[in-house]
């Protein structure tokens, strides 16, 4: 016990120094794999140690390696940051180490995840009887969202998959937009039915609603189609009402991946994005992106509960089952960490109006960024900034590329290079809610100096 409370100390010790260095440390890592590798020691100790000096040494060797995720200044990828009340509610996740999968086993879990997967449903506008489960990311979301929907249409043909399995089944075909996630083919792998079927976006990755009506009418094949709430480059989001009323005039499953851009729906500024957004089947979210709460979180909604739970749901004599269901009917885990508990307590800090000023300040971020951006020299905004995202180019994909190299190696901020409509573009996804306004103006300033120097190089190499 003793040494438990000292390993404890120890590591509330470092993580503290870890978060007070976020203002002032470089974005990016100090040290790669290699090095880490050495530092932590491959050969596996003969005998136990003492865990305060494990804990000590494990926290000391992996410094040089941590990138600042949960910085102000870290616009890679869509990766929210740790709101306080969040990292202590998952400390406590820890400490209390309870299997959240049956309500009668741990009971205080499956209550938290109960009152926060509710609130979810209220703030988000979804049907409040709707099924909440709490998943590893939006992979797995969108696994079980599509795994409901594969069962439902193929049940509705008459065909039960649990039983029969996906052999000699009607088939399943999947209407996706031409630039939905990559996550959703891989999900869609998963669980068997192979690559979907594409259908035509708009200069800003919106799905084009005439084409998924020629889609849907070309077969009666049973259907799920895939809209999405937030392109991972221009923000847009797919037109809801339209796209969904479409689908189901057909009688096709409507699945939404809105793994950030979900949240907009909480901010009365931005909810005009996802209008008519509840009138689909099933949802999916990272909690861990807008809403920010520590990894892993992934929400997985699906209005029918009994849908979900027949996709999900198991059976097992050992098992002391609740006769109202139980936590494990609506994720594919039966053994998991109490991932709502986090959810809950971000919740609980923020309340709704709390929710909604973070969801539109990290949105006013990105459109002030947008807004500098297009004094600098040579730079161009691609996308119509309508949420989060950013994409930059800088004339020539090889400046561009350089600006994105430039701004990593300068270690004030982190922004990520990416490809977007055939053009390389600097991409800039606002998800903390640490960021500030300061923040913004040190970003900027690195991007700056990158563009200064890769406009120096190219003078250079010209005149040579």
């Amino acid at each position: 016990m003793t040494d438990r409370s000292a390993a404890l100390g120890v590591a509330a010790e470092h993580a503290a120094t870890w978060l007070d260095s976020l203002e002032d440390r470089p974005v990016p890592p100090q040290a790669q794999v290699a090095e880490i590798v050495e530092r932590l020691g491959s050969v596996l100790p003969e005998g136990p140690q003492d865990p305060v000096a494990v804990i000590e040494h494990l926290a000391t060797a992996c410094e040089p390696g941590l990138t600042a995720m949960p910085s102000g200044r870290f616009f890679g990828m869509v990766i929210g940051g740790t709101h306080p009340a969040a990292l202590a509610a998952d400390w406590l996740t820890s400490a209390w180490d309870q299997n959240a999968g049956l309500a009668q086993l741990t009971p205080a879990v499956a209550a938290v995840e109960q009152v926060a997967g509710a609130w979810l449903l209220d703030l988000l506008g979804l049907p409040a009887d709707s099924a909440v489960g709490f998943v590893t990311g939006g992979t797995m979301a969108n696994f079980t969202c599509l795994a409901a929907g594969r069962d439902a249409v193929l049940r509705a043909a008459g065909w039960d998959v649990s039983t029969r399995g996906l052999v000699g089944s009607p088939g399943v075909r999947v209407l996706v937009g031409a630039e939905r996630h990559d996550t959703v083919d891989l999900t869609l792998r998963y669980l068997g039915l192979g690559a979907p079927e594409s259908v035509a976006a708009d200069s800003e990755g919106r799905l084009i609603v005439s084409d998924l009506e020629r889609a849907l009418g070309e077969s009666d094949v049973p259907t799920i189609v895939c809209l999405q709430a937030g392109n991972v480059h221009s923000g847009g989001y797919d037109p809801f009402a339209e796209a969904i009323a479409a689908a189901h005039a057909h009688g096709a499953w409507v699945h939404v991946d809105g793994a950030f851009g979900l949240f907009a729906a909480a901010a009365p500024g931005y909810r005009h994005l996802v209008e008519g957004i509840a009138e689909a089947d099933s949802w999916s979210s990272d909690a861990h992106k807008t809403l920010n709460v520590p990894y892993d979180c992934g929400l997985a909604i699906v209005r029918d509960p009994a849908a979900v739970r027949s996709a999900m749901g198991m059976h097992g004599d050992y098992l002391i089952q609740d006769a109202s269901g139980d936590p494990f009917e609506k994720v594919p885990e039966l053994s998991r960490r109490a991932r709502a508990t986090p959810v809950w307590a971000v919740l609980a800090a923020l309340g709704r109006t709390g929710v909604a000023d973070l969801v539109e300040r990290m949105a006013g971020h990105a459109s002030a960024f947008a807004r500098s951006m297009g004094d600098l020299p040579g730079a161009e905004v691609l996308n119509e900034v309508v949420f989060t995202q950013v994409c930059v180019s800088f004339g020539s994909d090889e400046r561009t590329r350089a600006v994105v190299a430039g701004v990593l190696a300068d270690g004030e901020a982190w922004m990520s290079g990416s490809t977007w409509r055939g053009r390389a573009v600097l991409r800039i996804s606002v998800s903390n809610w640490s960021t500030t306004e300061g923040d913004v103006r040190r970003s900027l300033g690195a991007v700056s100096r990158a563009l200064s120097a890769a406009n120096r190089a190219a003078d250079s190499a010209s005149v040579d």
